[in-house]
This record gives C-alpha cells, structure tokens and sequence, in this order.
C-alpha cells in the first residue's frame, strides 16, 4: 500500500491506517468497487449563521473524506495510465482517499433534489452561493488534483485526492523526465519552479545536477521557435535554496534552484530532470465519479454509516471553471460518465470557460498548466462529435464517443469568451483542425459565446476611469499594458443557470446556441486586417497580429496516445511538428466582438474590450498577456478624440449626454432580457447602476 497517508491533513493518518487495516480483515468485498466508506470529519449545523434559504430553510455544511476502491480490470477503469503499476489491496483493488464538501438543506425533504458536484480549481473548496440555496440545491465540492502541490497538499479548507504511484513489476519505482521552468528571475535567491500557481509536484531522483540539464532560453515565439542560449555548467547550478546570506551552493532543496552568480532576467531557464514519483493521476476521474455515485445513489456506504442524501438526489450536474472546465471536458471524453455498476452519473456538465482538457491521463502528469509552451492538453478532439483530423494524421473522433457508447452522456452547457479564443487554444473546438468548416453541435450540448471578454468576465459596473492593468496569469509573467476588461460574465451566467437547471430537471428547453461561425462570416483569421480592428492611438501597430496562442502539435513520443491525451511521454521537451490554424471573431468598428450573446456592457461600450493584452516587459515583453483582457476607453468628447486621432466616436458622441447613456443601458438590457441572457432583477440593477454611474455625469438632460 502506497498511499501518502502521512500527508494527510491535520489527525487524519491514524484514521487512514485504521481503514486499510480493517480493509484487510473484512475479507472479499461485495461485486463492483466504488466508495467503500466515508467519514465525516466536520459538521456546521445549521450553516451560514443560521439564515434561512428561500422554502428550503437552514443549511448544513459537512467536510469530510471518501475511500474508494477500483477494479483495475474493469472497462471503466483500465484506461487510467498506470493503473496496472498501481499497488493493490488483498483484494486486488487500487484504493484512493478524496475529500468532500456538502453542503445541503438540514431537512432534505425541502431541497430541489438538484445535487452540483464543483471541481475545485487548484485544490479550492466551491461553496454554493446563496442564489442556488434559495433553490433548495445540495452542493458538492469533491478532491479529483493527486499531484500534492501547493493548494492541492490534503488539508483540512481544500479539496484534494491521495492515489498511489506506480512500481514496476519487479517493485521498483516507475522513472521518467520531468520538465521545470522559471521566468522573469533575477537576483542570486534561488527559485522554485512554478507551474501555473503550484509548484512543480515531482522531485529530482538524485540532487547531483550532473543527472539533470538546466538550459537557457534567450527567446520563444507563440508557435514554438526556440532561441537558445548557453547550457548553465553542473557546477553552478545547485538544487538547493539560497540567498544573500545563503550564497551558492547555499542548503540542498529538491523543490528549489540555486544558480551561481544569479539568475539573469533576460533568459527563462528550463530544467530536465529525472523522477520517480509516478502518481497514477487519472484515479482522480474515477474518484471524482464514484463520489458522484455514491451520493446520488448510495443509502449507506459498506460499514453502515448513512449517506447524508440518501434517497433525496435526482439530478446531477457537473460544473467546473477554466482549468476544472477542461477536467470535464477530459472526464466526458475517456467515459468517466458511468459508474462501475454501469449507471448514467451525470444529467448535466458545465465545461466553463474551458476549450481544451486538462492534462492528467499522463505519466508524470502537469494538471496545473494552462495551455503554455510544453503543456500537453489540446491533443485529440477539442469538438464533441466525431470529427476528421487530418492535419493531425489522427482518425475522426469526438469528446463523446464514449458515452454515446454507454448512453450515458449528459446535457451539456458551454460558454466562452475572448480570452479563450485568443489565449487558451479555443478556436479547434468550434471549426477543427482545418479550420474551413463549423463543427456541428450534438443535440445535447449547448453554446453560447460572451464577446469581448476577459478570461472569466471582470468586475463589471459603468465607469468611465478603467481599472488596472491586469497581472497576466501564470508565474512571474509580467503586467498587461492595457487596463483589465471589465465585461462581466455574471448576469449571463446567472440567466444560463436557471436556464440550465430547467432543461435538466424539467426538460425546457435552453434558449439557442449562439456563437460565432465561418458561415456566418464571424469567424475569421486571427489578424488586424482580418478581424477589421480599427488603428487605435497606443495600441502596438500590428495588434492583435501575431498575438494568438496556437494548439501545437507535440511529437511526445512513440508511448503517448494522441487521440486520448494519455499514455507516456517519452520526449521531454517535446519537439513541435506545427502550429495548428487559428480563427477568431471579427470585431466592429469600435474592435468590439461580433456574433456572441447580447451583454449590456458591450452593447452600451464605454470602450474597446478586448479578449488579449500585451505584456509590458520581462523576457515576454511585447507578447500575448496569457488569458488576460484589456480595455482602451473612449474618448470622453470630440475635442479629445480628435485631438488624440481616434477613429473610435467619443462618449459625448455616442450617447449625448448622462440619461442618453441610461437609455442605452436600457435598450441593452431588454434586448438580453428577451434573449433569455439576462434576468430581468439583474436588468433592473443593471440600469439602475448606469443611472448612478459617472458616465458623462457632468452631461445631463435639462428636463
């Protein structure tokens, strides 16, 4: 049993031990392994202050762990990488402990019978807000992340999963390569590698650099060009932290290096090493399953102890954002959408933001990146049906497959903005490969396209001072010289929400998909000249040209299935065969999005919102801001826009004065309202914000 149960959170070892010791005296357990037991290790009853939540009344939340078993030979469960390596019990099952968070109405004969299961982005814990408890709906927030990093270490406020690594036959460890890389380091204090916002989970085998290889970059385009610079000797780099006062080689650290005379900022420096903790990471799909089943399901788990639903869930729906997005979608996509007893899991999946799969189906696994240099997950189909791939030389597949196969796919809602197109490889998922024709979409899936924002929305509000430039996401990346984009995706994700939990639980409808297409000419190649973005004052000549970030075709070896995104890679760093073609939506005069949703912020601009920015400096100086969005606010008069040489018209302009710009929030509004994309409480919010903003404040009508 290899199981790091000396990591568990604060007393829970000896409860863990406990278990795998009464695993082994029970004896043979019943057919079908699933979630064997679950402990509750805290109850807040009732929850929330004791508020009440619409006819559902007080809630309780319950944290707690789940242990769970798998048959590694049954078709459910041999696709996991590894999971043949994985060490067993006596019964010949692999086991795993996940977390879990309930939260659910103290009496369950109130709630809708409406369960949402939320993957935790990074190991965070998803509480169900207040609106979706007003509804009666039980929450779920359940660990599926095994690489033990940073958020994702088990702790008693995050949700996690423990799973074994893998032994060869012979009982020795399972070796591979490991990348790690630093960026936009200077200084002589050592670094940690980062992947996205943990740090890297694996740990060299040996600390004698002469086994490892740290190489410098001096350049890196968006499709993978690579200038190199100097290889950096064994002998002046050192795993090991230090600092001014802790000078090379400074104290041995397998998680940290140090480099003789310093980091020089104009480099990224890129680590290869060898590793031998070969987590089986796809136990997380089947952990995040089978904690699904047995709360939708289960009246009790194999000891007796009473599920706190039992009985009382109807529906499920699955929802996770960004990087949880892309775990459904590769959940969805290797059939972890029935349970070993061969039920449908799942009604609903809601893949937010997320247009491509997370890596971790993979020895030696990253689940933490996000779509950069190196990082797998945009292999094998990013549509839903089966589609040809021949740029690719790979056959004509689809995510669903496989639970078409077992008819056990859900409903599936999708929603997108600029960001994603731009920056996180989106574009595959709506025209393939080729990117000469629109994919069609199943009969159960749903689209809708948020234009001109930023990745998850911004802040929202009417105001005519913009916020910030944003930091770009990932580690050390730099700042964006744009300020953030504030369009918010919150009403249309509200009004998307009670439309979804309808066509769930009473089979209306969703409103239709909306989304930009080649057919309707809204999608088009990712250039200034293309999209038709006007030449705006202090925005880089060429911009957006040359700012996408493309899928790349990773040759990672001969062990890798490319159309699954699992397997082994043997290739580290992987070499690039090409970059995939891209397209992305044609803007409006003013460089506003075409053919999304209607959103009253777009609609009734104060700017130009866009779905990239540019970074300011650092070693990506003048290249796509990751994920992040931007904002070029209009001028306020005509005096300043001609004066500025803004081809853009001028608020005063646009609007006249401060009640004209409340009318066209007003017309903005109602025509979302009668779209089905926003409520209409949010509407009358929405307006009644604009009456109160400081838009041409100064400008008012004289009635």
């Amino acid at each position: 049993m290899s199981l790091r149960s000396a990591r568990i959170f604060h007393g829970a070892p000896r409860v863990v031990l406990a278990f795998i010791a009464s695993v082994v005296l029970v004896g043979a357990p019943p057919a079908g392994a699933h979630i064997k037991k679950i402990v509750i290790d805290k109850k807040v009853s009732p929850a929330f202050d004791g508020a009440l939540f619409g006819s559902a009344g007080q809630y309780e939340t319950l944290a707690g762990r789940a242990f769970g078993e798998l048959d590694p030979n049954d078709p459910h469960n041999t696709i996991i990488t590894d999971i043949k390596l994985a060490p067993r019990n006596a019964k010949g099952n692999v086991e795993y402990i996940t977390s879990f968070y309930l939260v659910k109405p103290i009496d369950m004969s109130k709630s809708s019978h409406l369960m949402w299961q939320d993957v935790p982005n990074r190991g965070g814990r998803i509480t169900i807000a207040p609106g979706q408890r007003n509804n009666g709906d039980v929450g779920l927030s359940s660990g599926w992340q095994g690489d033990n990093s940073g958020r994702t270490v088990p702790g008693d406020d995050n949700d996690w999963v423990t799973v074994p690594t893998a032994k060869n036959p012979d009982g020795s460890p399972v070796t591979g390569l490991v990348l790690g890389r630093i960026v936009n380091a200077s200084g002589v204090d050592s670094r940690p590698m980062i992947v996205y916002a943990n740090p890297v989970p694996y740990k060299p085998m040996t600390l004698d650099t002469t086994r490892a290889a740290l190489t410098t970059h001096r350049a890196e385009t968006m499709d993978g060009k690579i200038t190199e610079g100097a290889a950096i000797p064994s002998s002046n780099w050192a795993w090991a932290k230090c600092s001014a006062t802790n000078p090379f080689p400074g104290t041995p650290d397998p998680a940290e290096i140090c480099v003789k005379g310093g980091f020089d900022r104009k480099l990224l420096y890129q680590v290869a090493f060898t590793s031998q903790d070969a987590y089986v990471l796809g136990i997380g799909f089947a952990a995040f399953r089978d904690v699904a089943s047995f709360f939708k399901f289960a009246a009790k788990d194999d000891e007796g102890t009473p599920s706190p639903v039992a009985g009382q869930v109807n529906w499920a729906i699955s929802r996770g954002q960004s990087q949880s997005g892309n775990f459904l979608r590769a959940m969805i996509h290797l059939g972890f959408t029935q349970d070993e007893n061969n039920r449908k899991v799942y009604d609903g999946a809601w893949p937010i933001i997320a247009g491509k799969r997370v890596t971790l189906n993979t020895r030696f696994a990253l689940p933490d990146g996000a779509g950069r240099l190196y990082e797998a997950g945009v292999e094998g189909p990013q549509w839903w049906n089966a589609w040809p791939d021949p740029v690719r030389g790979l056959p004509a597949k689809g995510i669903l497959d496989r639970c078409t196969a077992t008819n056990s796919c859900p409903k599936i809602v999708e929603h997108f903005g600029a960001a994603e197109m731009w920056g996180l490889t989106l574009s595959p998922s709506f025209v393939g490969t080729s990117a000469d024709k629109d994919i069609p979409l199943p009969g159960n899936v749903r689209r809708y396209y948020i234009p001109s924002t930023q990745h998850g929305g911004g802040q929202g509000g009417f105001n005519v001072n913009p916020p910030s430039p944003p930091m770009c996401p990932g580690p050390n990346f730099g700042v964006g010289i744009f300020s953030a984009n504030p369009v918010p995706h919150t009403e249309t994700v509200n009004a998307l929400r009670y439309h979804f939990r309808n066509w769930v639980m009473k089979d209306t409808p969703m409103p239709p998909s909306v989304y930009p297409t080649l057919a309707n000419r809204d999608l088009v190649d990712p250039t200034k000249e293309a999209a038709g973005f006007p030449s705006i004052p202090g925005v880089p000549r060429n911009a957006p040209t040359g700012l996408i970030n493309p899928v790349l075709d990773y040759d990672w070896g001969p062990e890798f299935n490319y159309v699954d995104g699992s397997g082994v890679r043997t290739k580290m760093p992987p070499a690039v065969k090409r970059a995939i073609k891209m397209k992305v939506p044609r803007v409006d005069a003013d460089g506003n999005e075409l053919g999304g949703v209607p959103v009253v912020l777009r609609d009734a601009p104060l700017g130009t919102y866009l779905g990239w920015n540019v970074v300011a400096e650092g070693f990506h100086q003048d290249k796509l801001c990751n994920h992040a969005g931007g904002m070029i606010p209009f001028a306020r008069t005509r005096a300043e826009r001609e004066a500025a040489r803004d081809p853009r018209l001028s608020l005063e302009e646009r609007y006249k004065n401060h009640d004209g710009y409340v009318a066209a929030v007003r017309a903005a509004a109602m025509k979302a309202v009668a779209a089905g994309f926003l409520l209409q409480p949010d509407a009358d919010r929405l307006i009644a914000d604009a009456a109160a903003s400081n838009v041409l404040n100064s400008l008012r009508s004289s009635r």
